[in-house]
């Protein structure tokens, strides 16, 4: 199983991204996929048509605060993530006919990540089920890579913006993979739709981070956003899932 991470600061277009990274690979017929939703936002099931909720599903933080609250369950003795792991893929976990899906969900309890993050960590460390990909779209935050979701990575993406923040997020980025331990095979950069090409040549001067170019900005995907419809099967002649079809050839996907 191959993993790529997708991060970036709010608002770049990472889990757009993400969603079309997915759609690329399906019409590859590189199934099944696991995708992984880190952000508190939980827009990317929408941007790929899974309603949790409607599937009779739970995120993980959802599932930790009903375990561990809704029915007064102790944090004391065996660990939280084995007491819940069984209750994430039964109860967390969406399967479909091409991909899996499953989210970490809000923040729970005074707004820490960190049990959701173990729960998760431990439960994909025991994967049976043979995936060809697992795509983790990350939040801006760093948190999550700080404590090591998935430590094997084959490819780190991070989305730029169009600040000077974006570009501190990716040095920091970088610098927290390497301190958390975390083993990754390749890291880059990608221009988010509102990267200015302007800025392309600071993003190609840093070294050991390749740039893979920008992902064009699309109408139809930000229609669909807009309404909440998926952004999966648009024809590759748009030009949202065009860019990302370049920058996947250049990755050599």
């Amino acid at each position: 199983m191959k993993t790529i991470v997708v991060m970036g600061r709010g608002g770049t277009g990472k889990t757009s991204f993400v969603s079309l990274i997915t759609d690329y690979l399906l019409k590859k017929g590189e199934m099944p996929l696991l995708l992984v939703d880190l952000d508190p936002d939980q827009s990317l099931g929408e941007m790929v048509g899974v309603d949790l909720e409607a599937e009779g599903k739970k995120s993980i933080a959802e599932l930790l605060e009903d375990t561990f609250i809704g029915k007064g369950g102790t944090l004391s003795g065996i660990s939280p993530s084995e007491r819940i792991e069984q209750r994430i893929w039964e109860e967390g976990m969406y399967e479909g006919e091409k991909f899996d899906f499953i989210a970490i969900g809000t923040k729970w309890i005074e707004g820490c990540y960190c049990m959701p993050d173990t729960a998760l960590k431990e439960a994909l460390g025991r994967l049976t089920k043979q995936y060809r990909y697992m795509l983790v779209d990350a939040p801006g935050g760093l948190e999550h890579l700080n404590r090591r979701i998935t430590a094997d990575v084959d490819d780190i993406i991070d989305v730029l913006g169009p600040s000077a923040k974006s570009f501190a997020h990716l040095e920091r980025a970088r610098r927290v993979a390497y301190e958390s331990g975390i083993h990754y095979r390749r890291f880059f950069s990608v221009g988010g739709f509102l990267f200015p090409k302007a800025l392309e040549y600071r993003a190609e001067k840093i070294e050991d981070i390749p740039y893979l170019g920008r992902i064009s900005y699309d109408e139809e995907i930000a229609r669909r956003t807009v309404e909440g419809e998926p952004v999966l099967g648009l024809m590759p002649v748009h030009p949202g899932p065009a860019s990302v079809f370049r920058v996947m050839n250049k990755l050599g996907y």
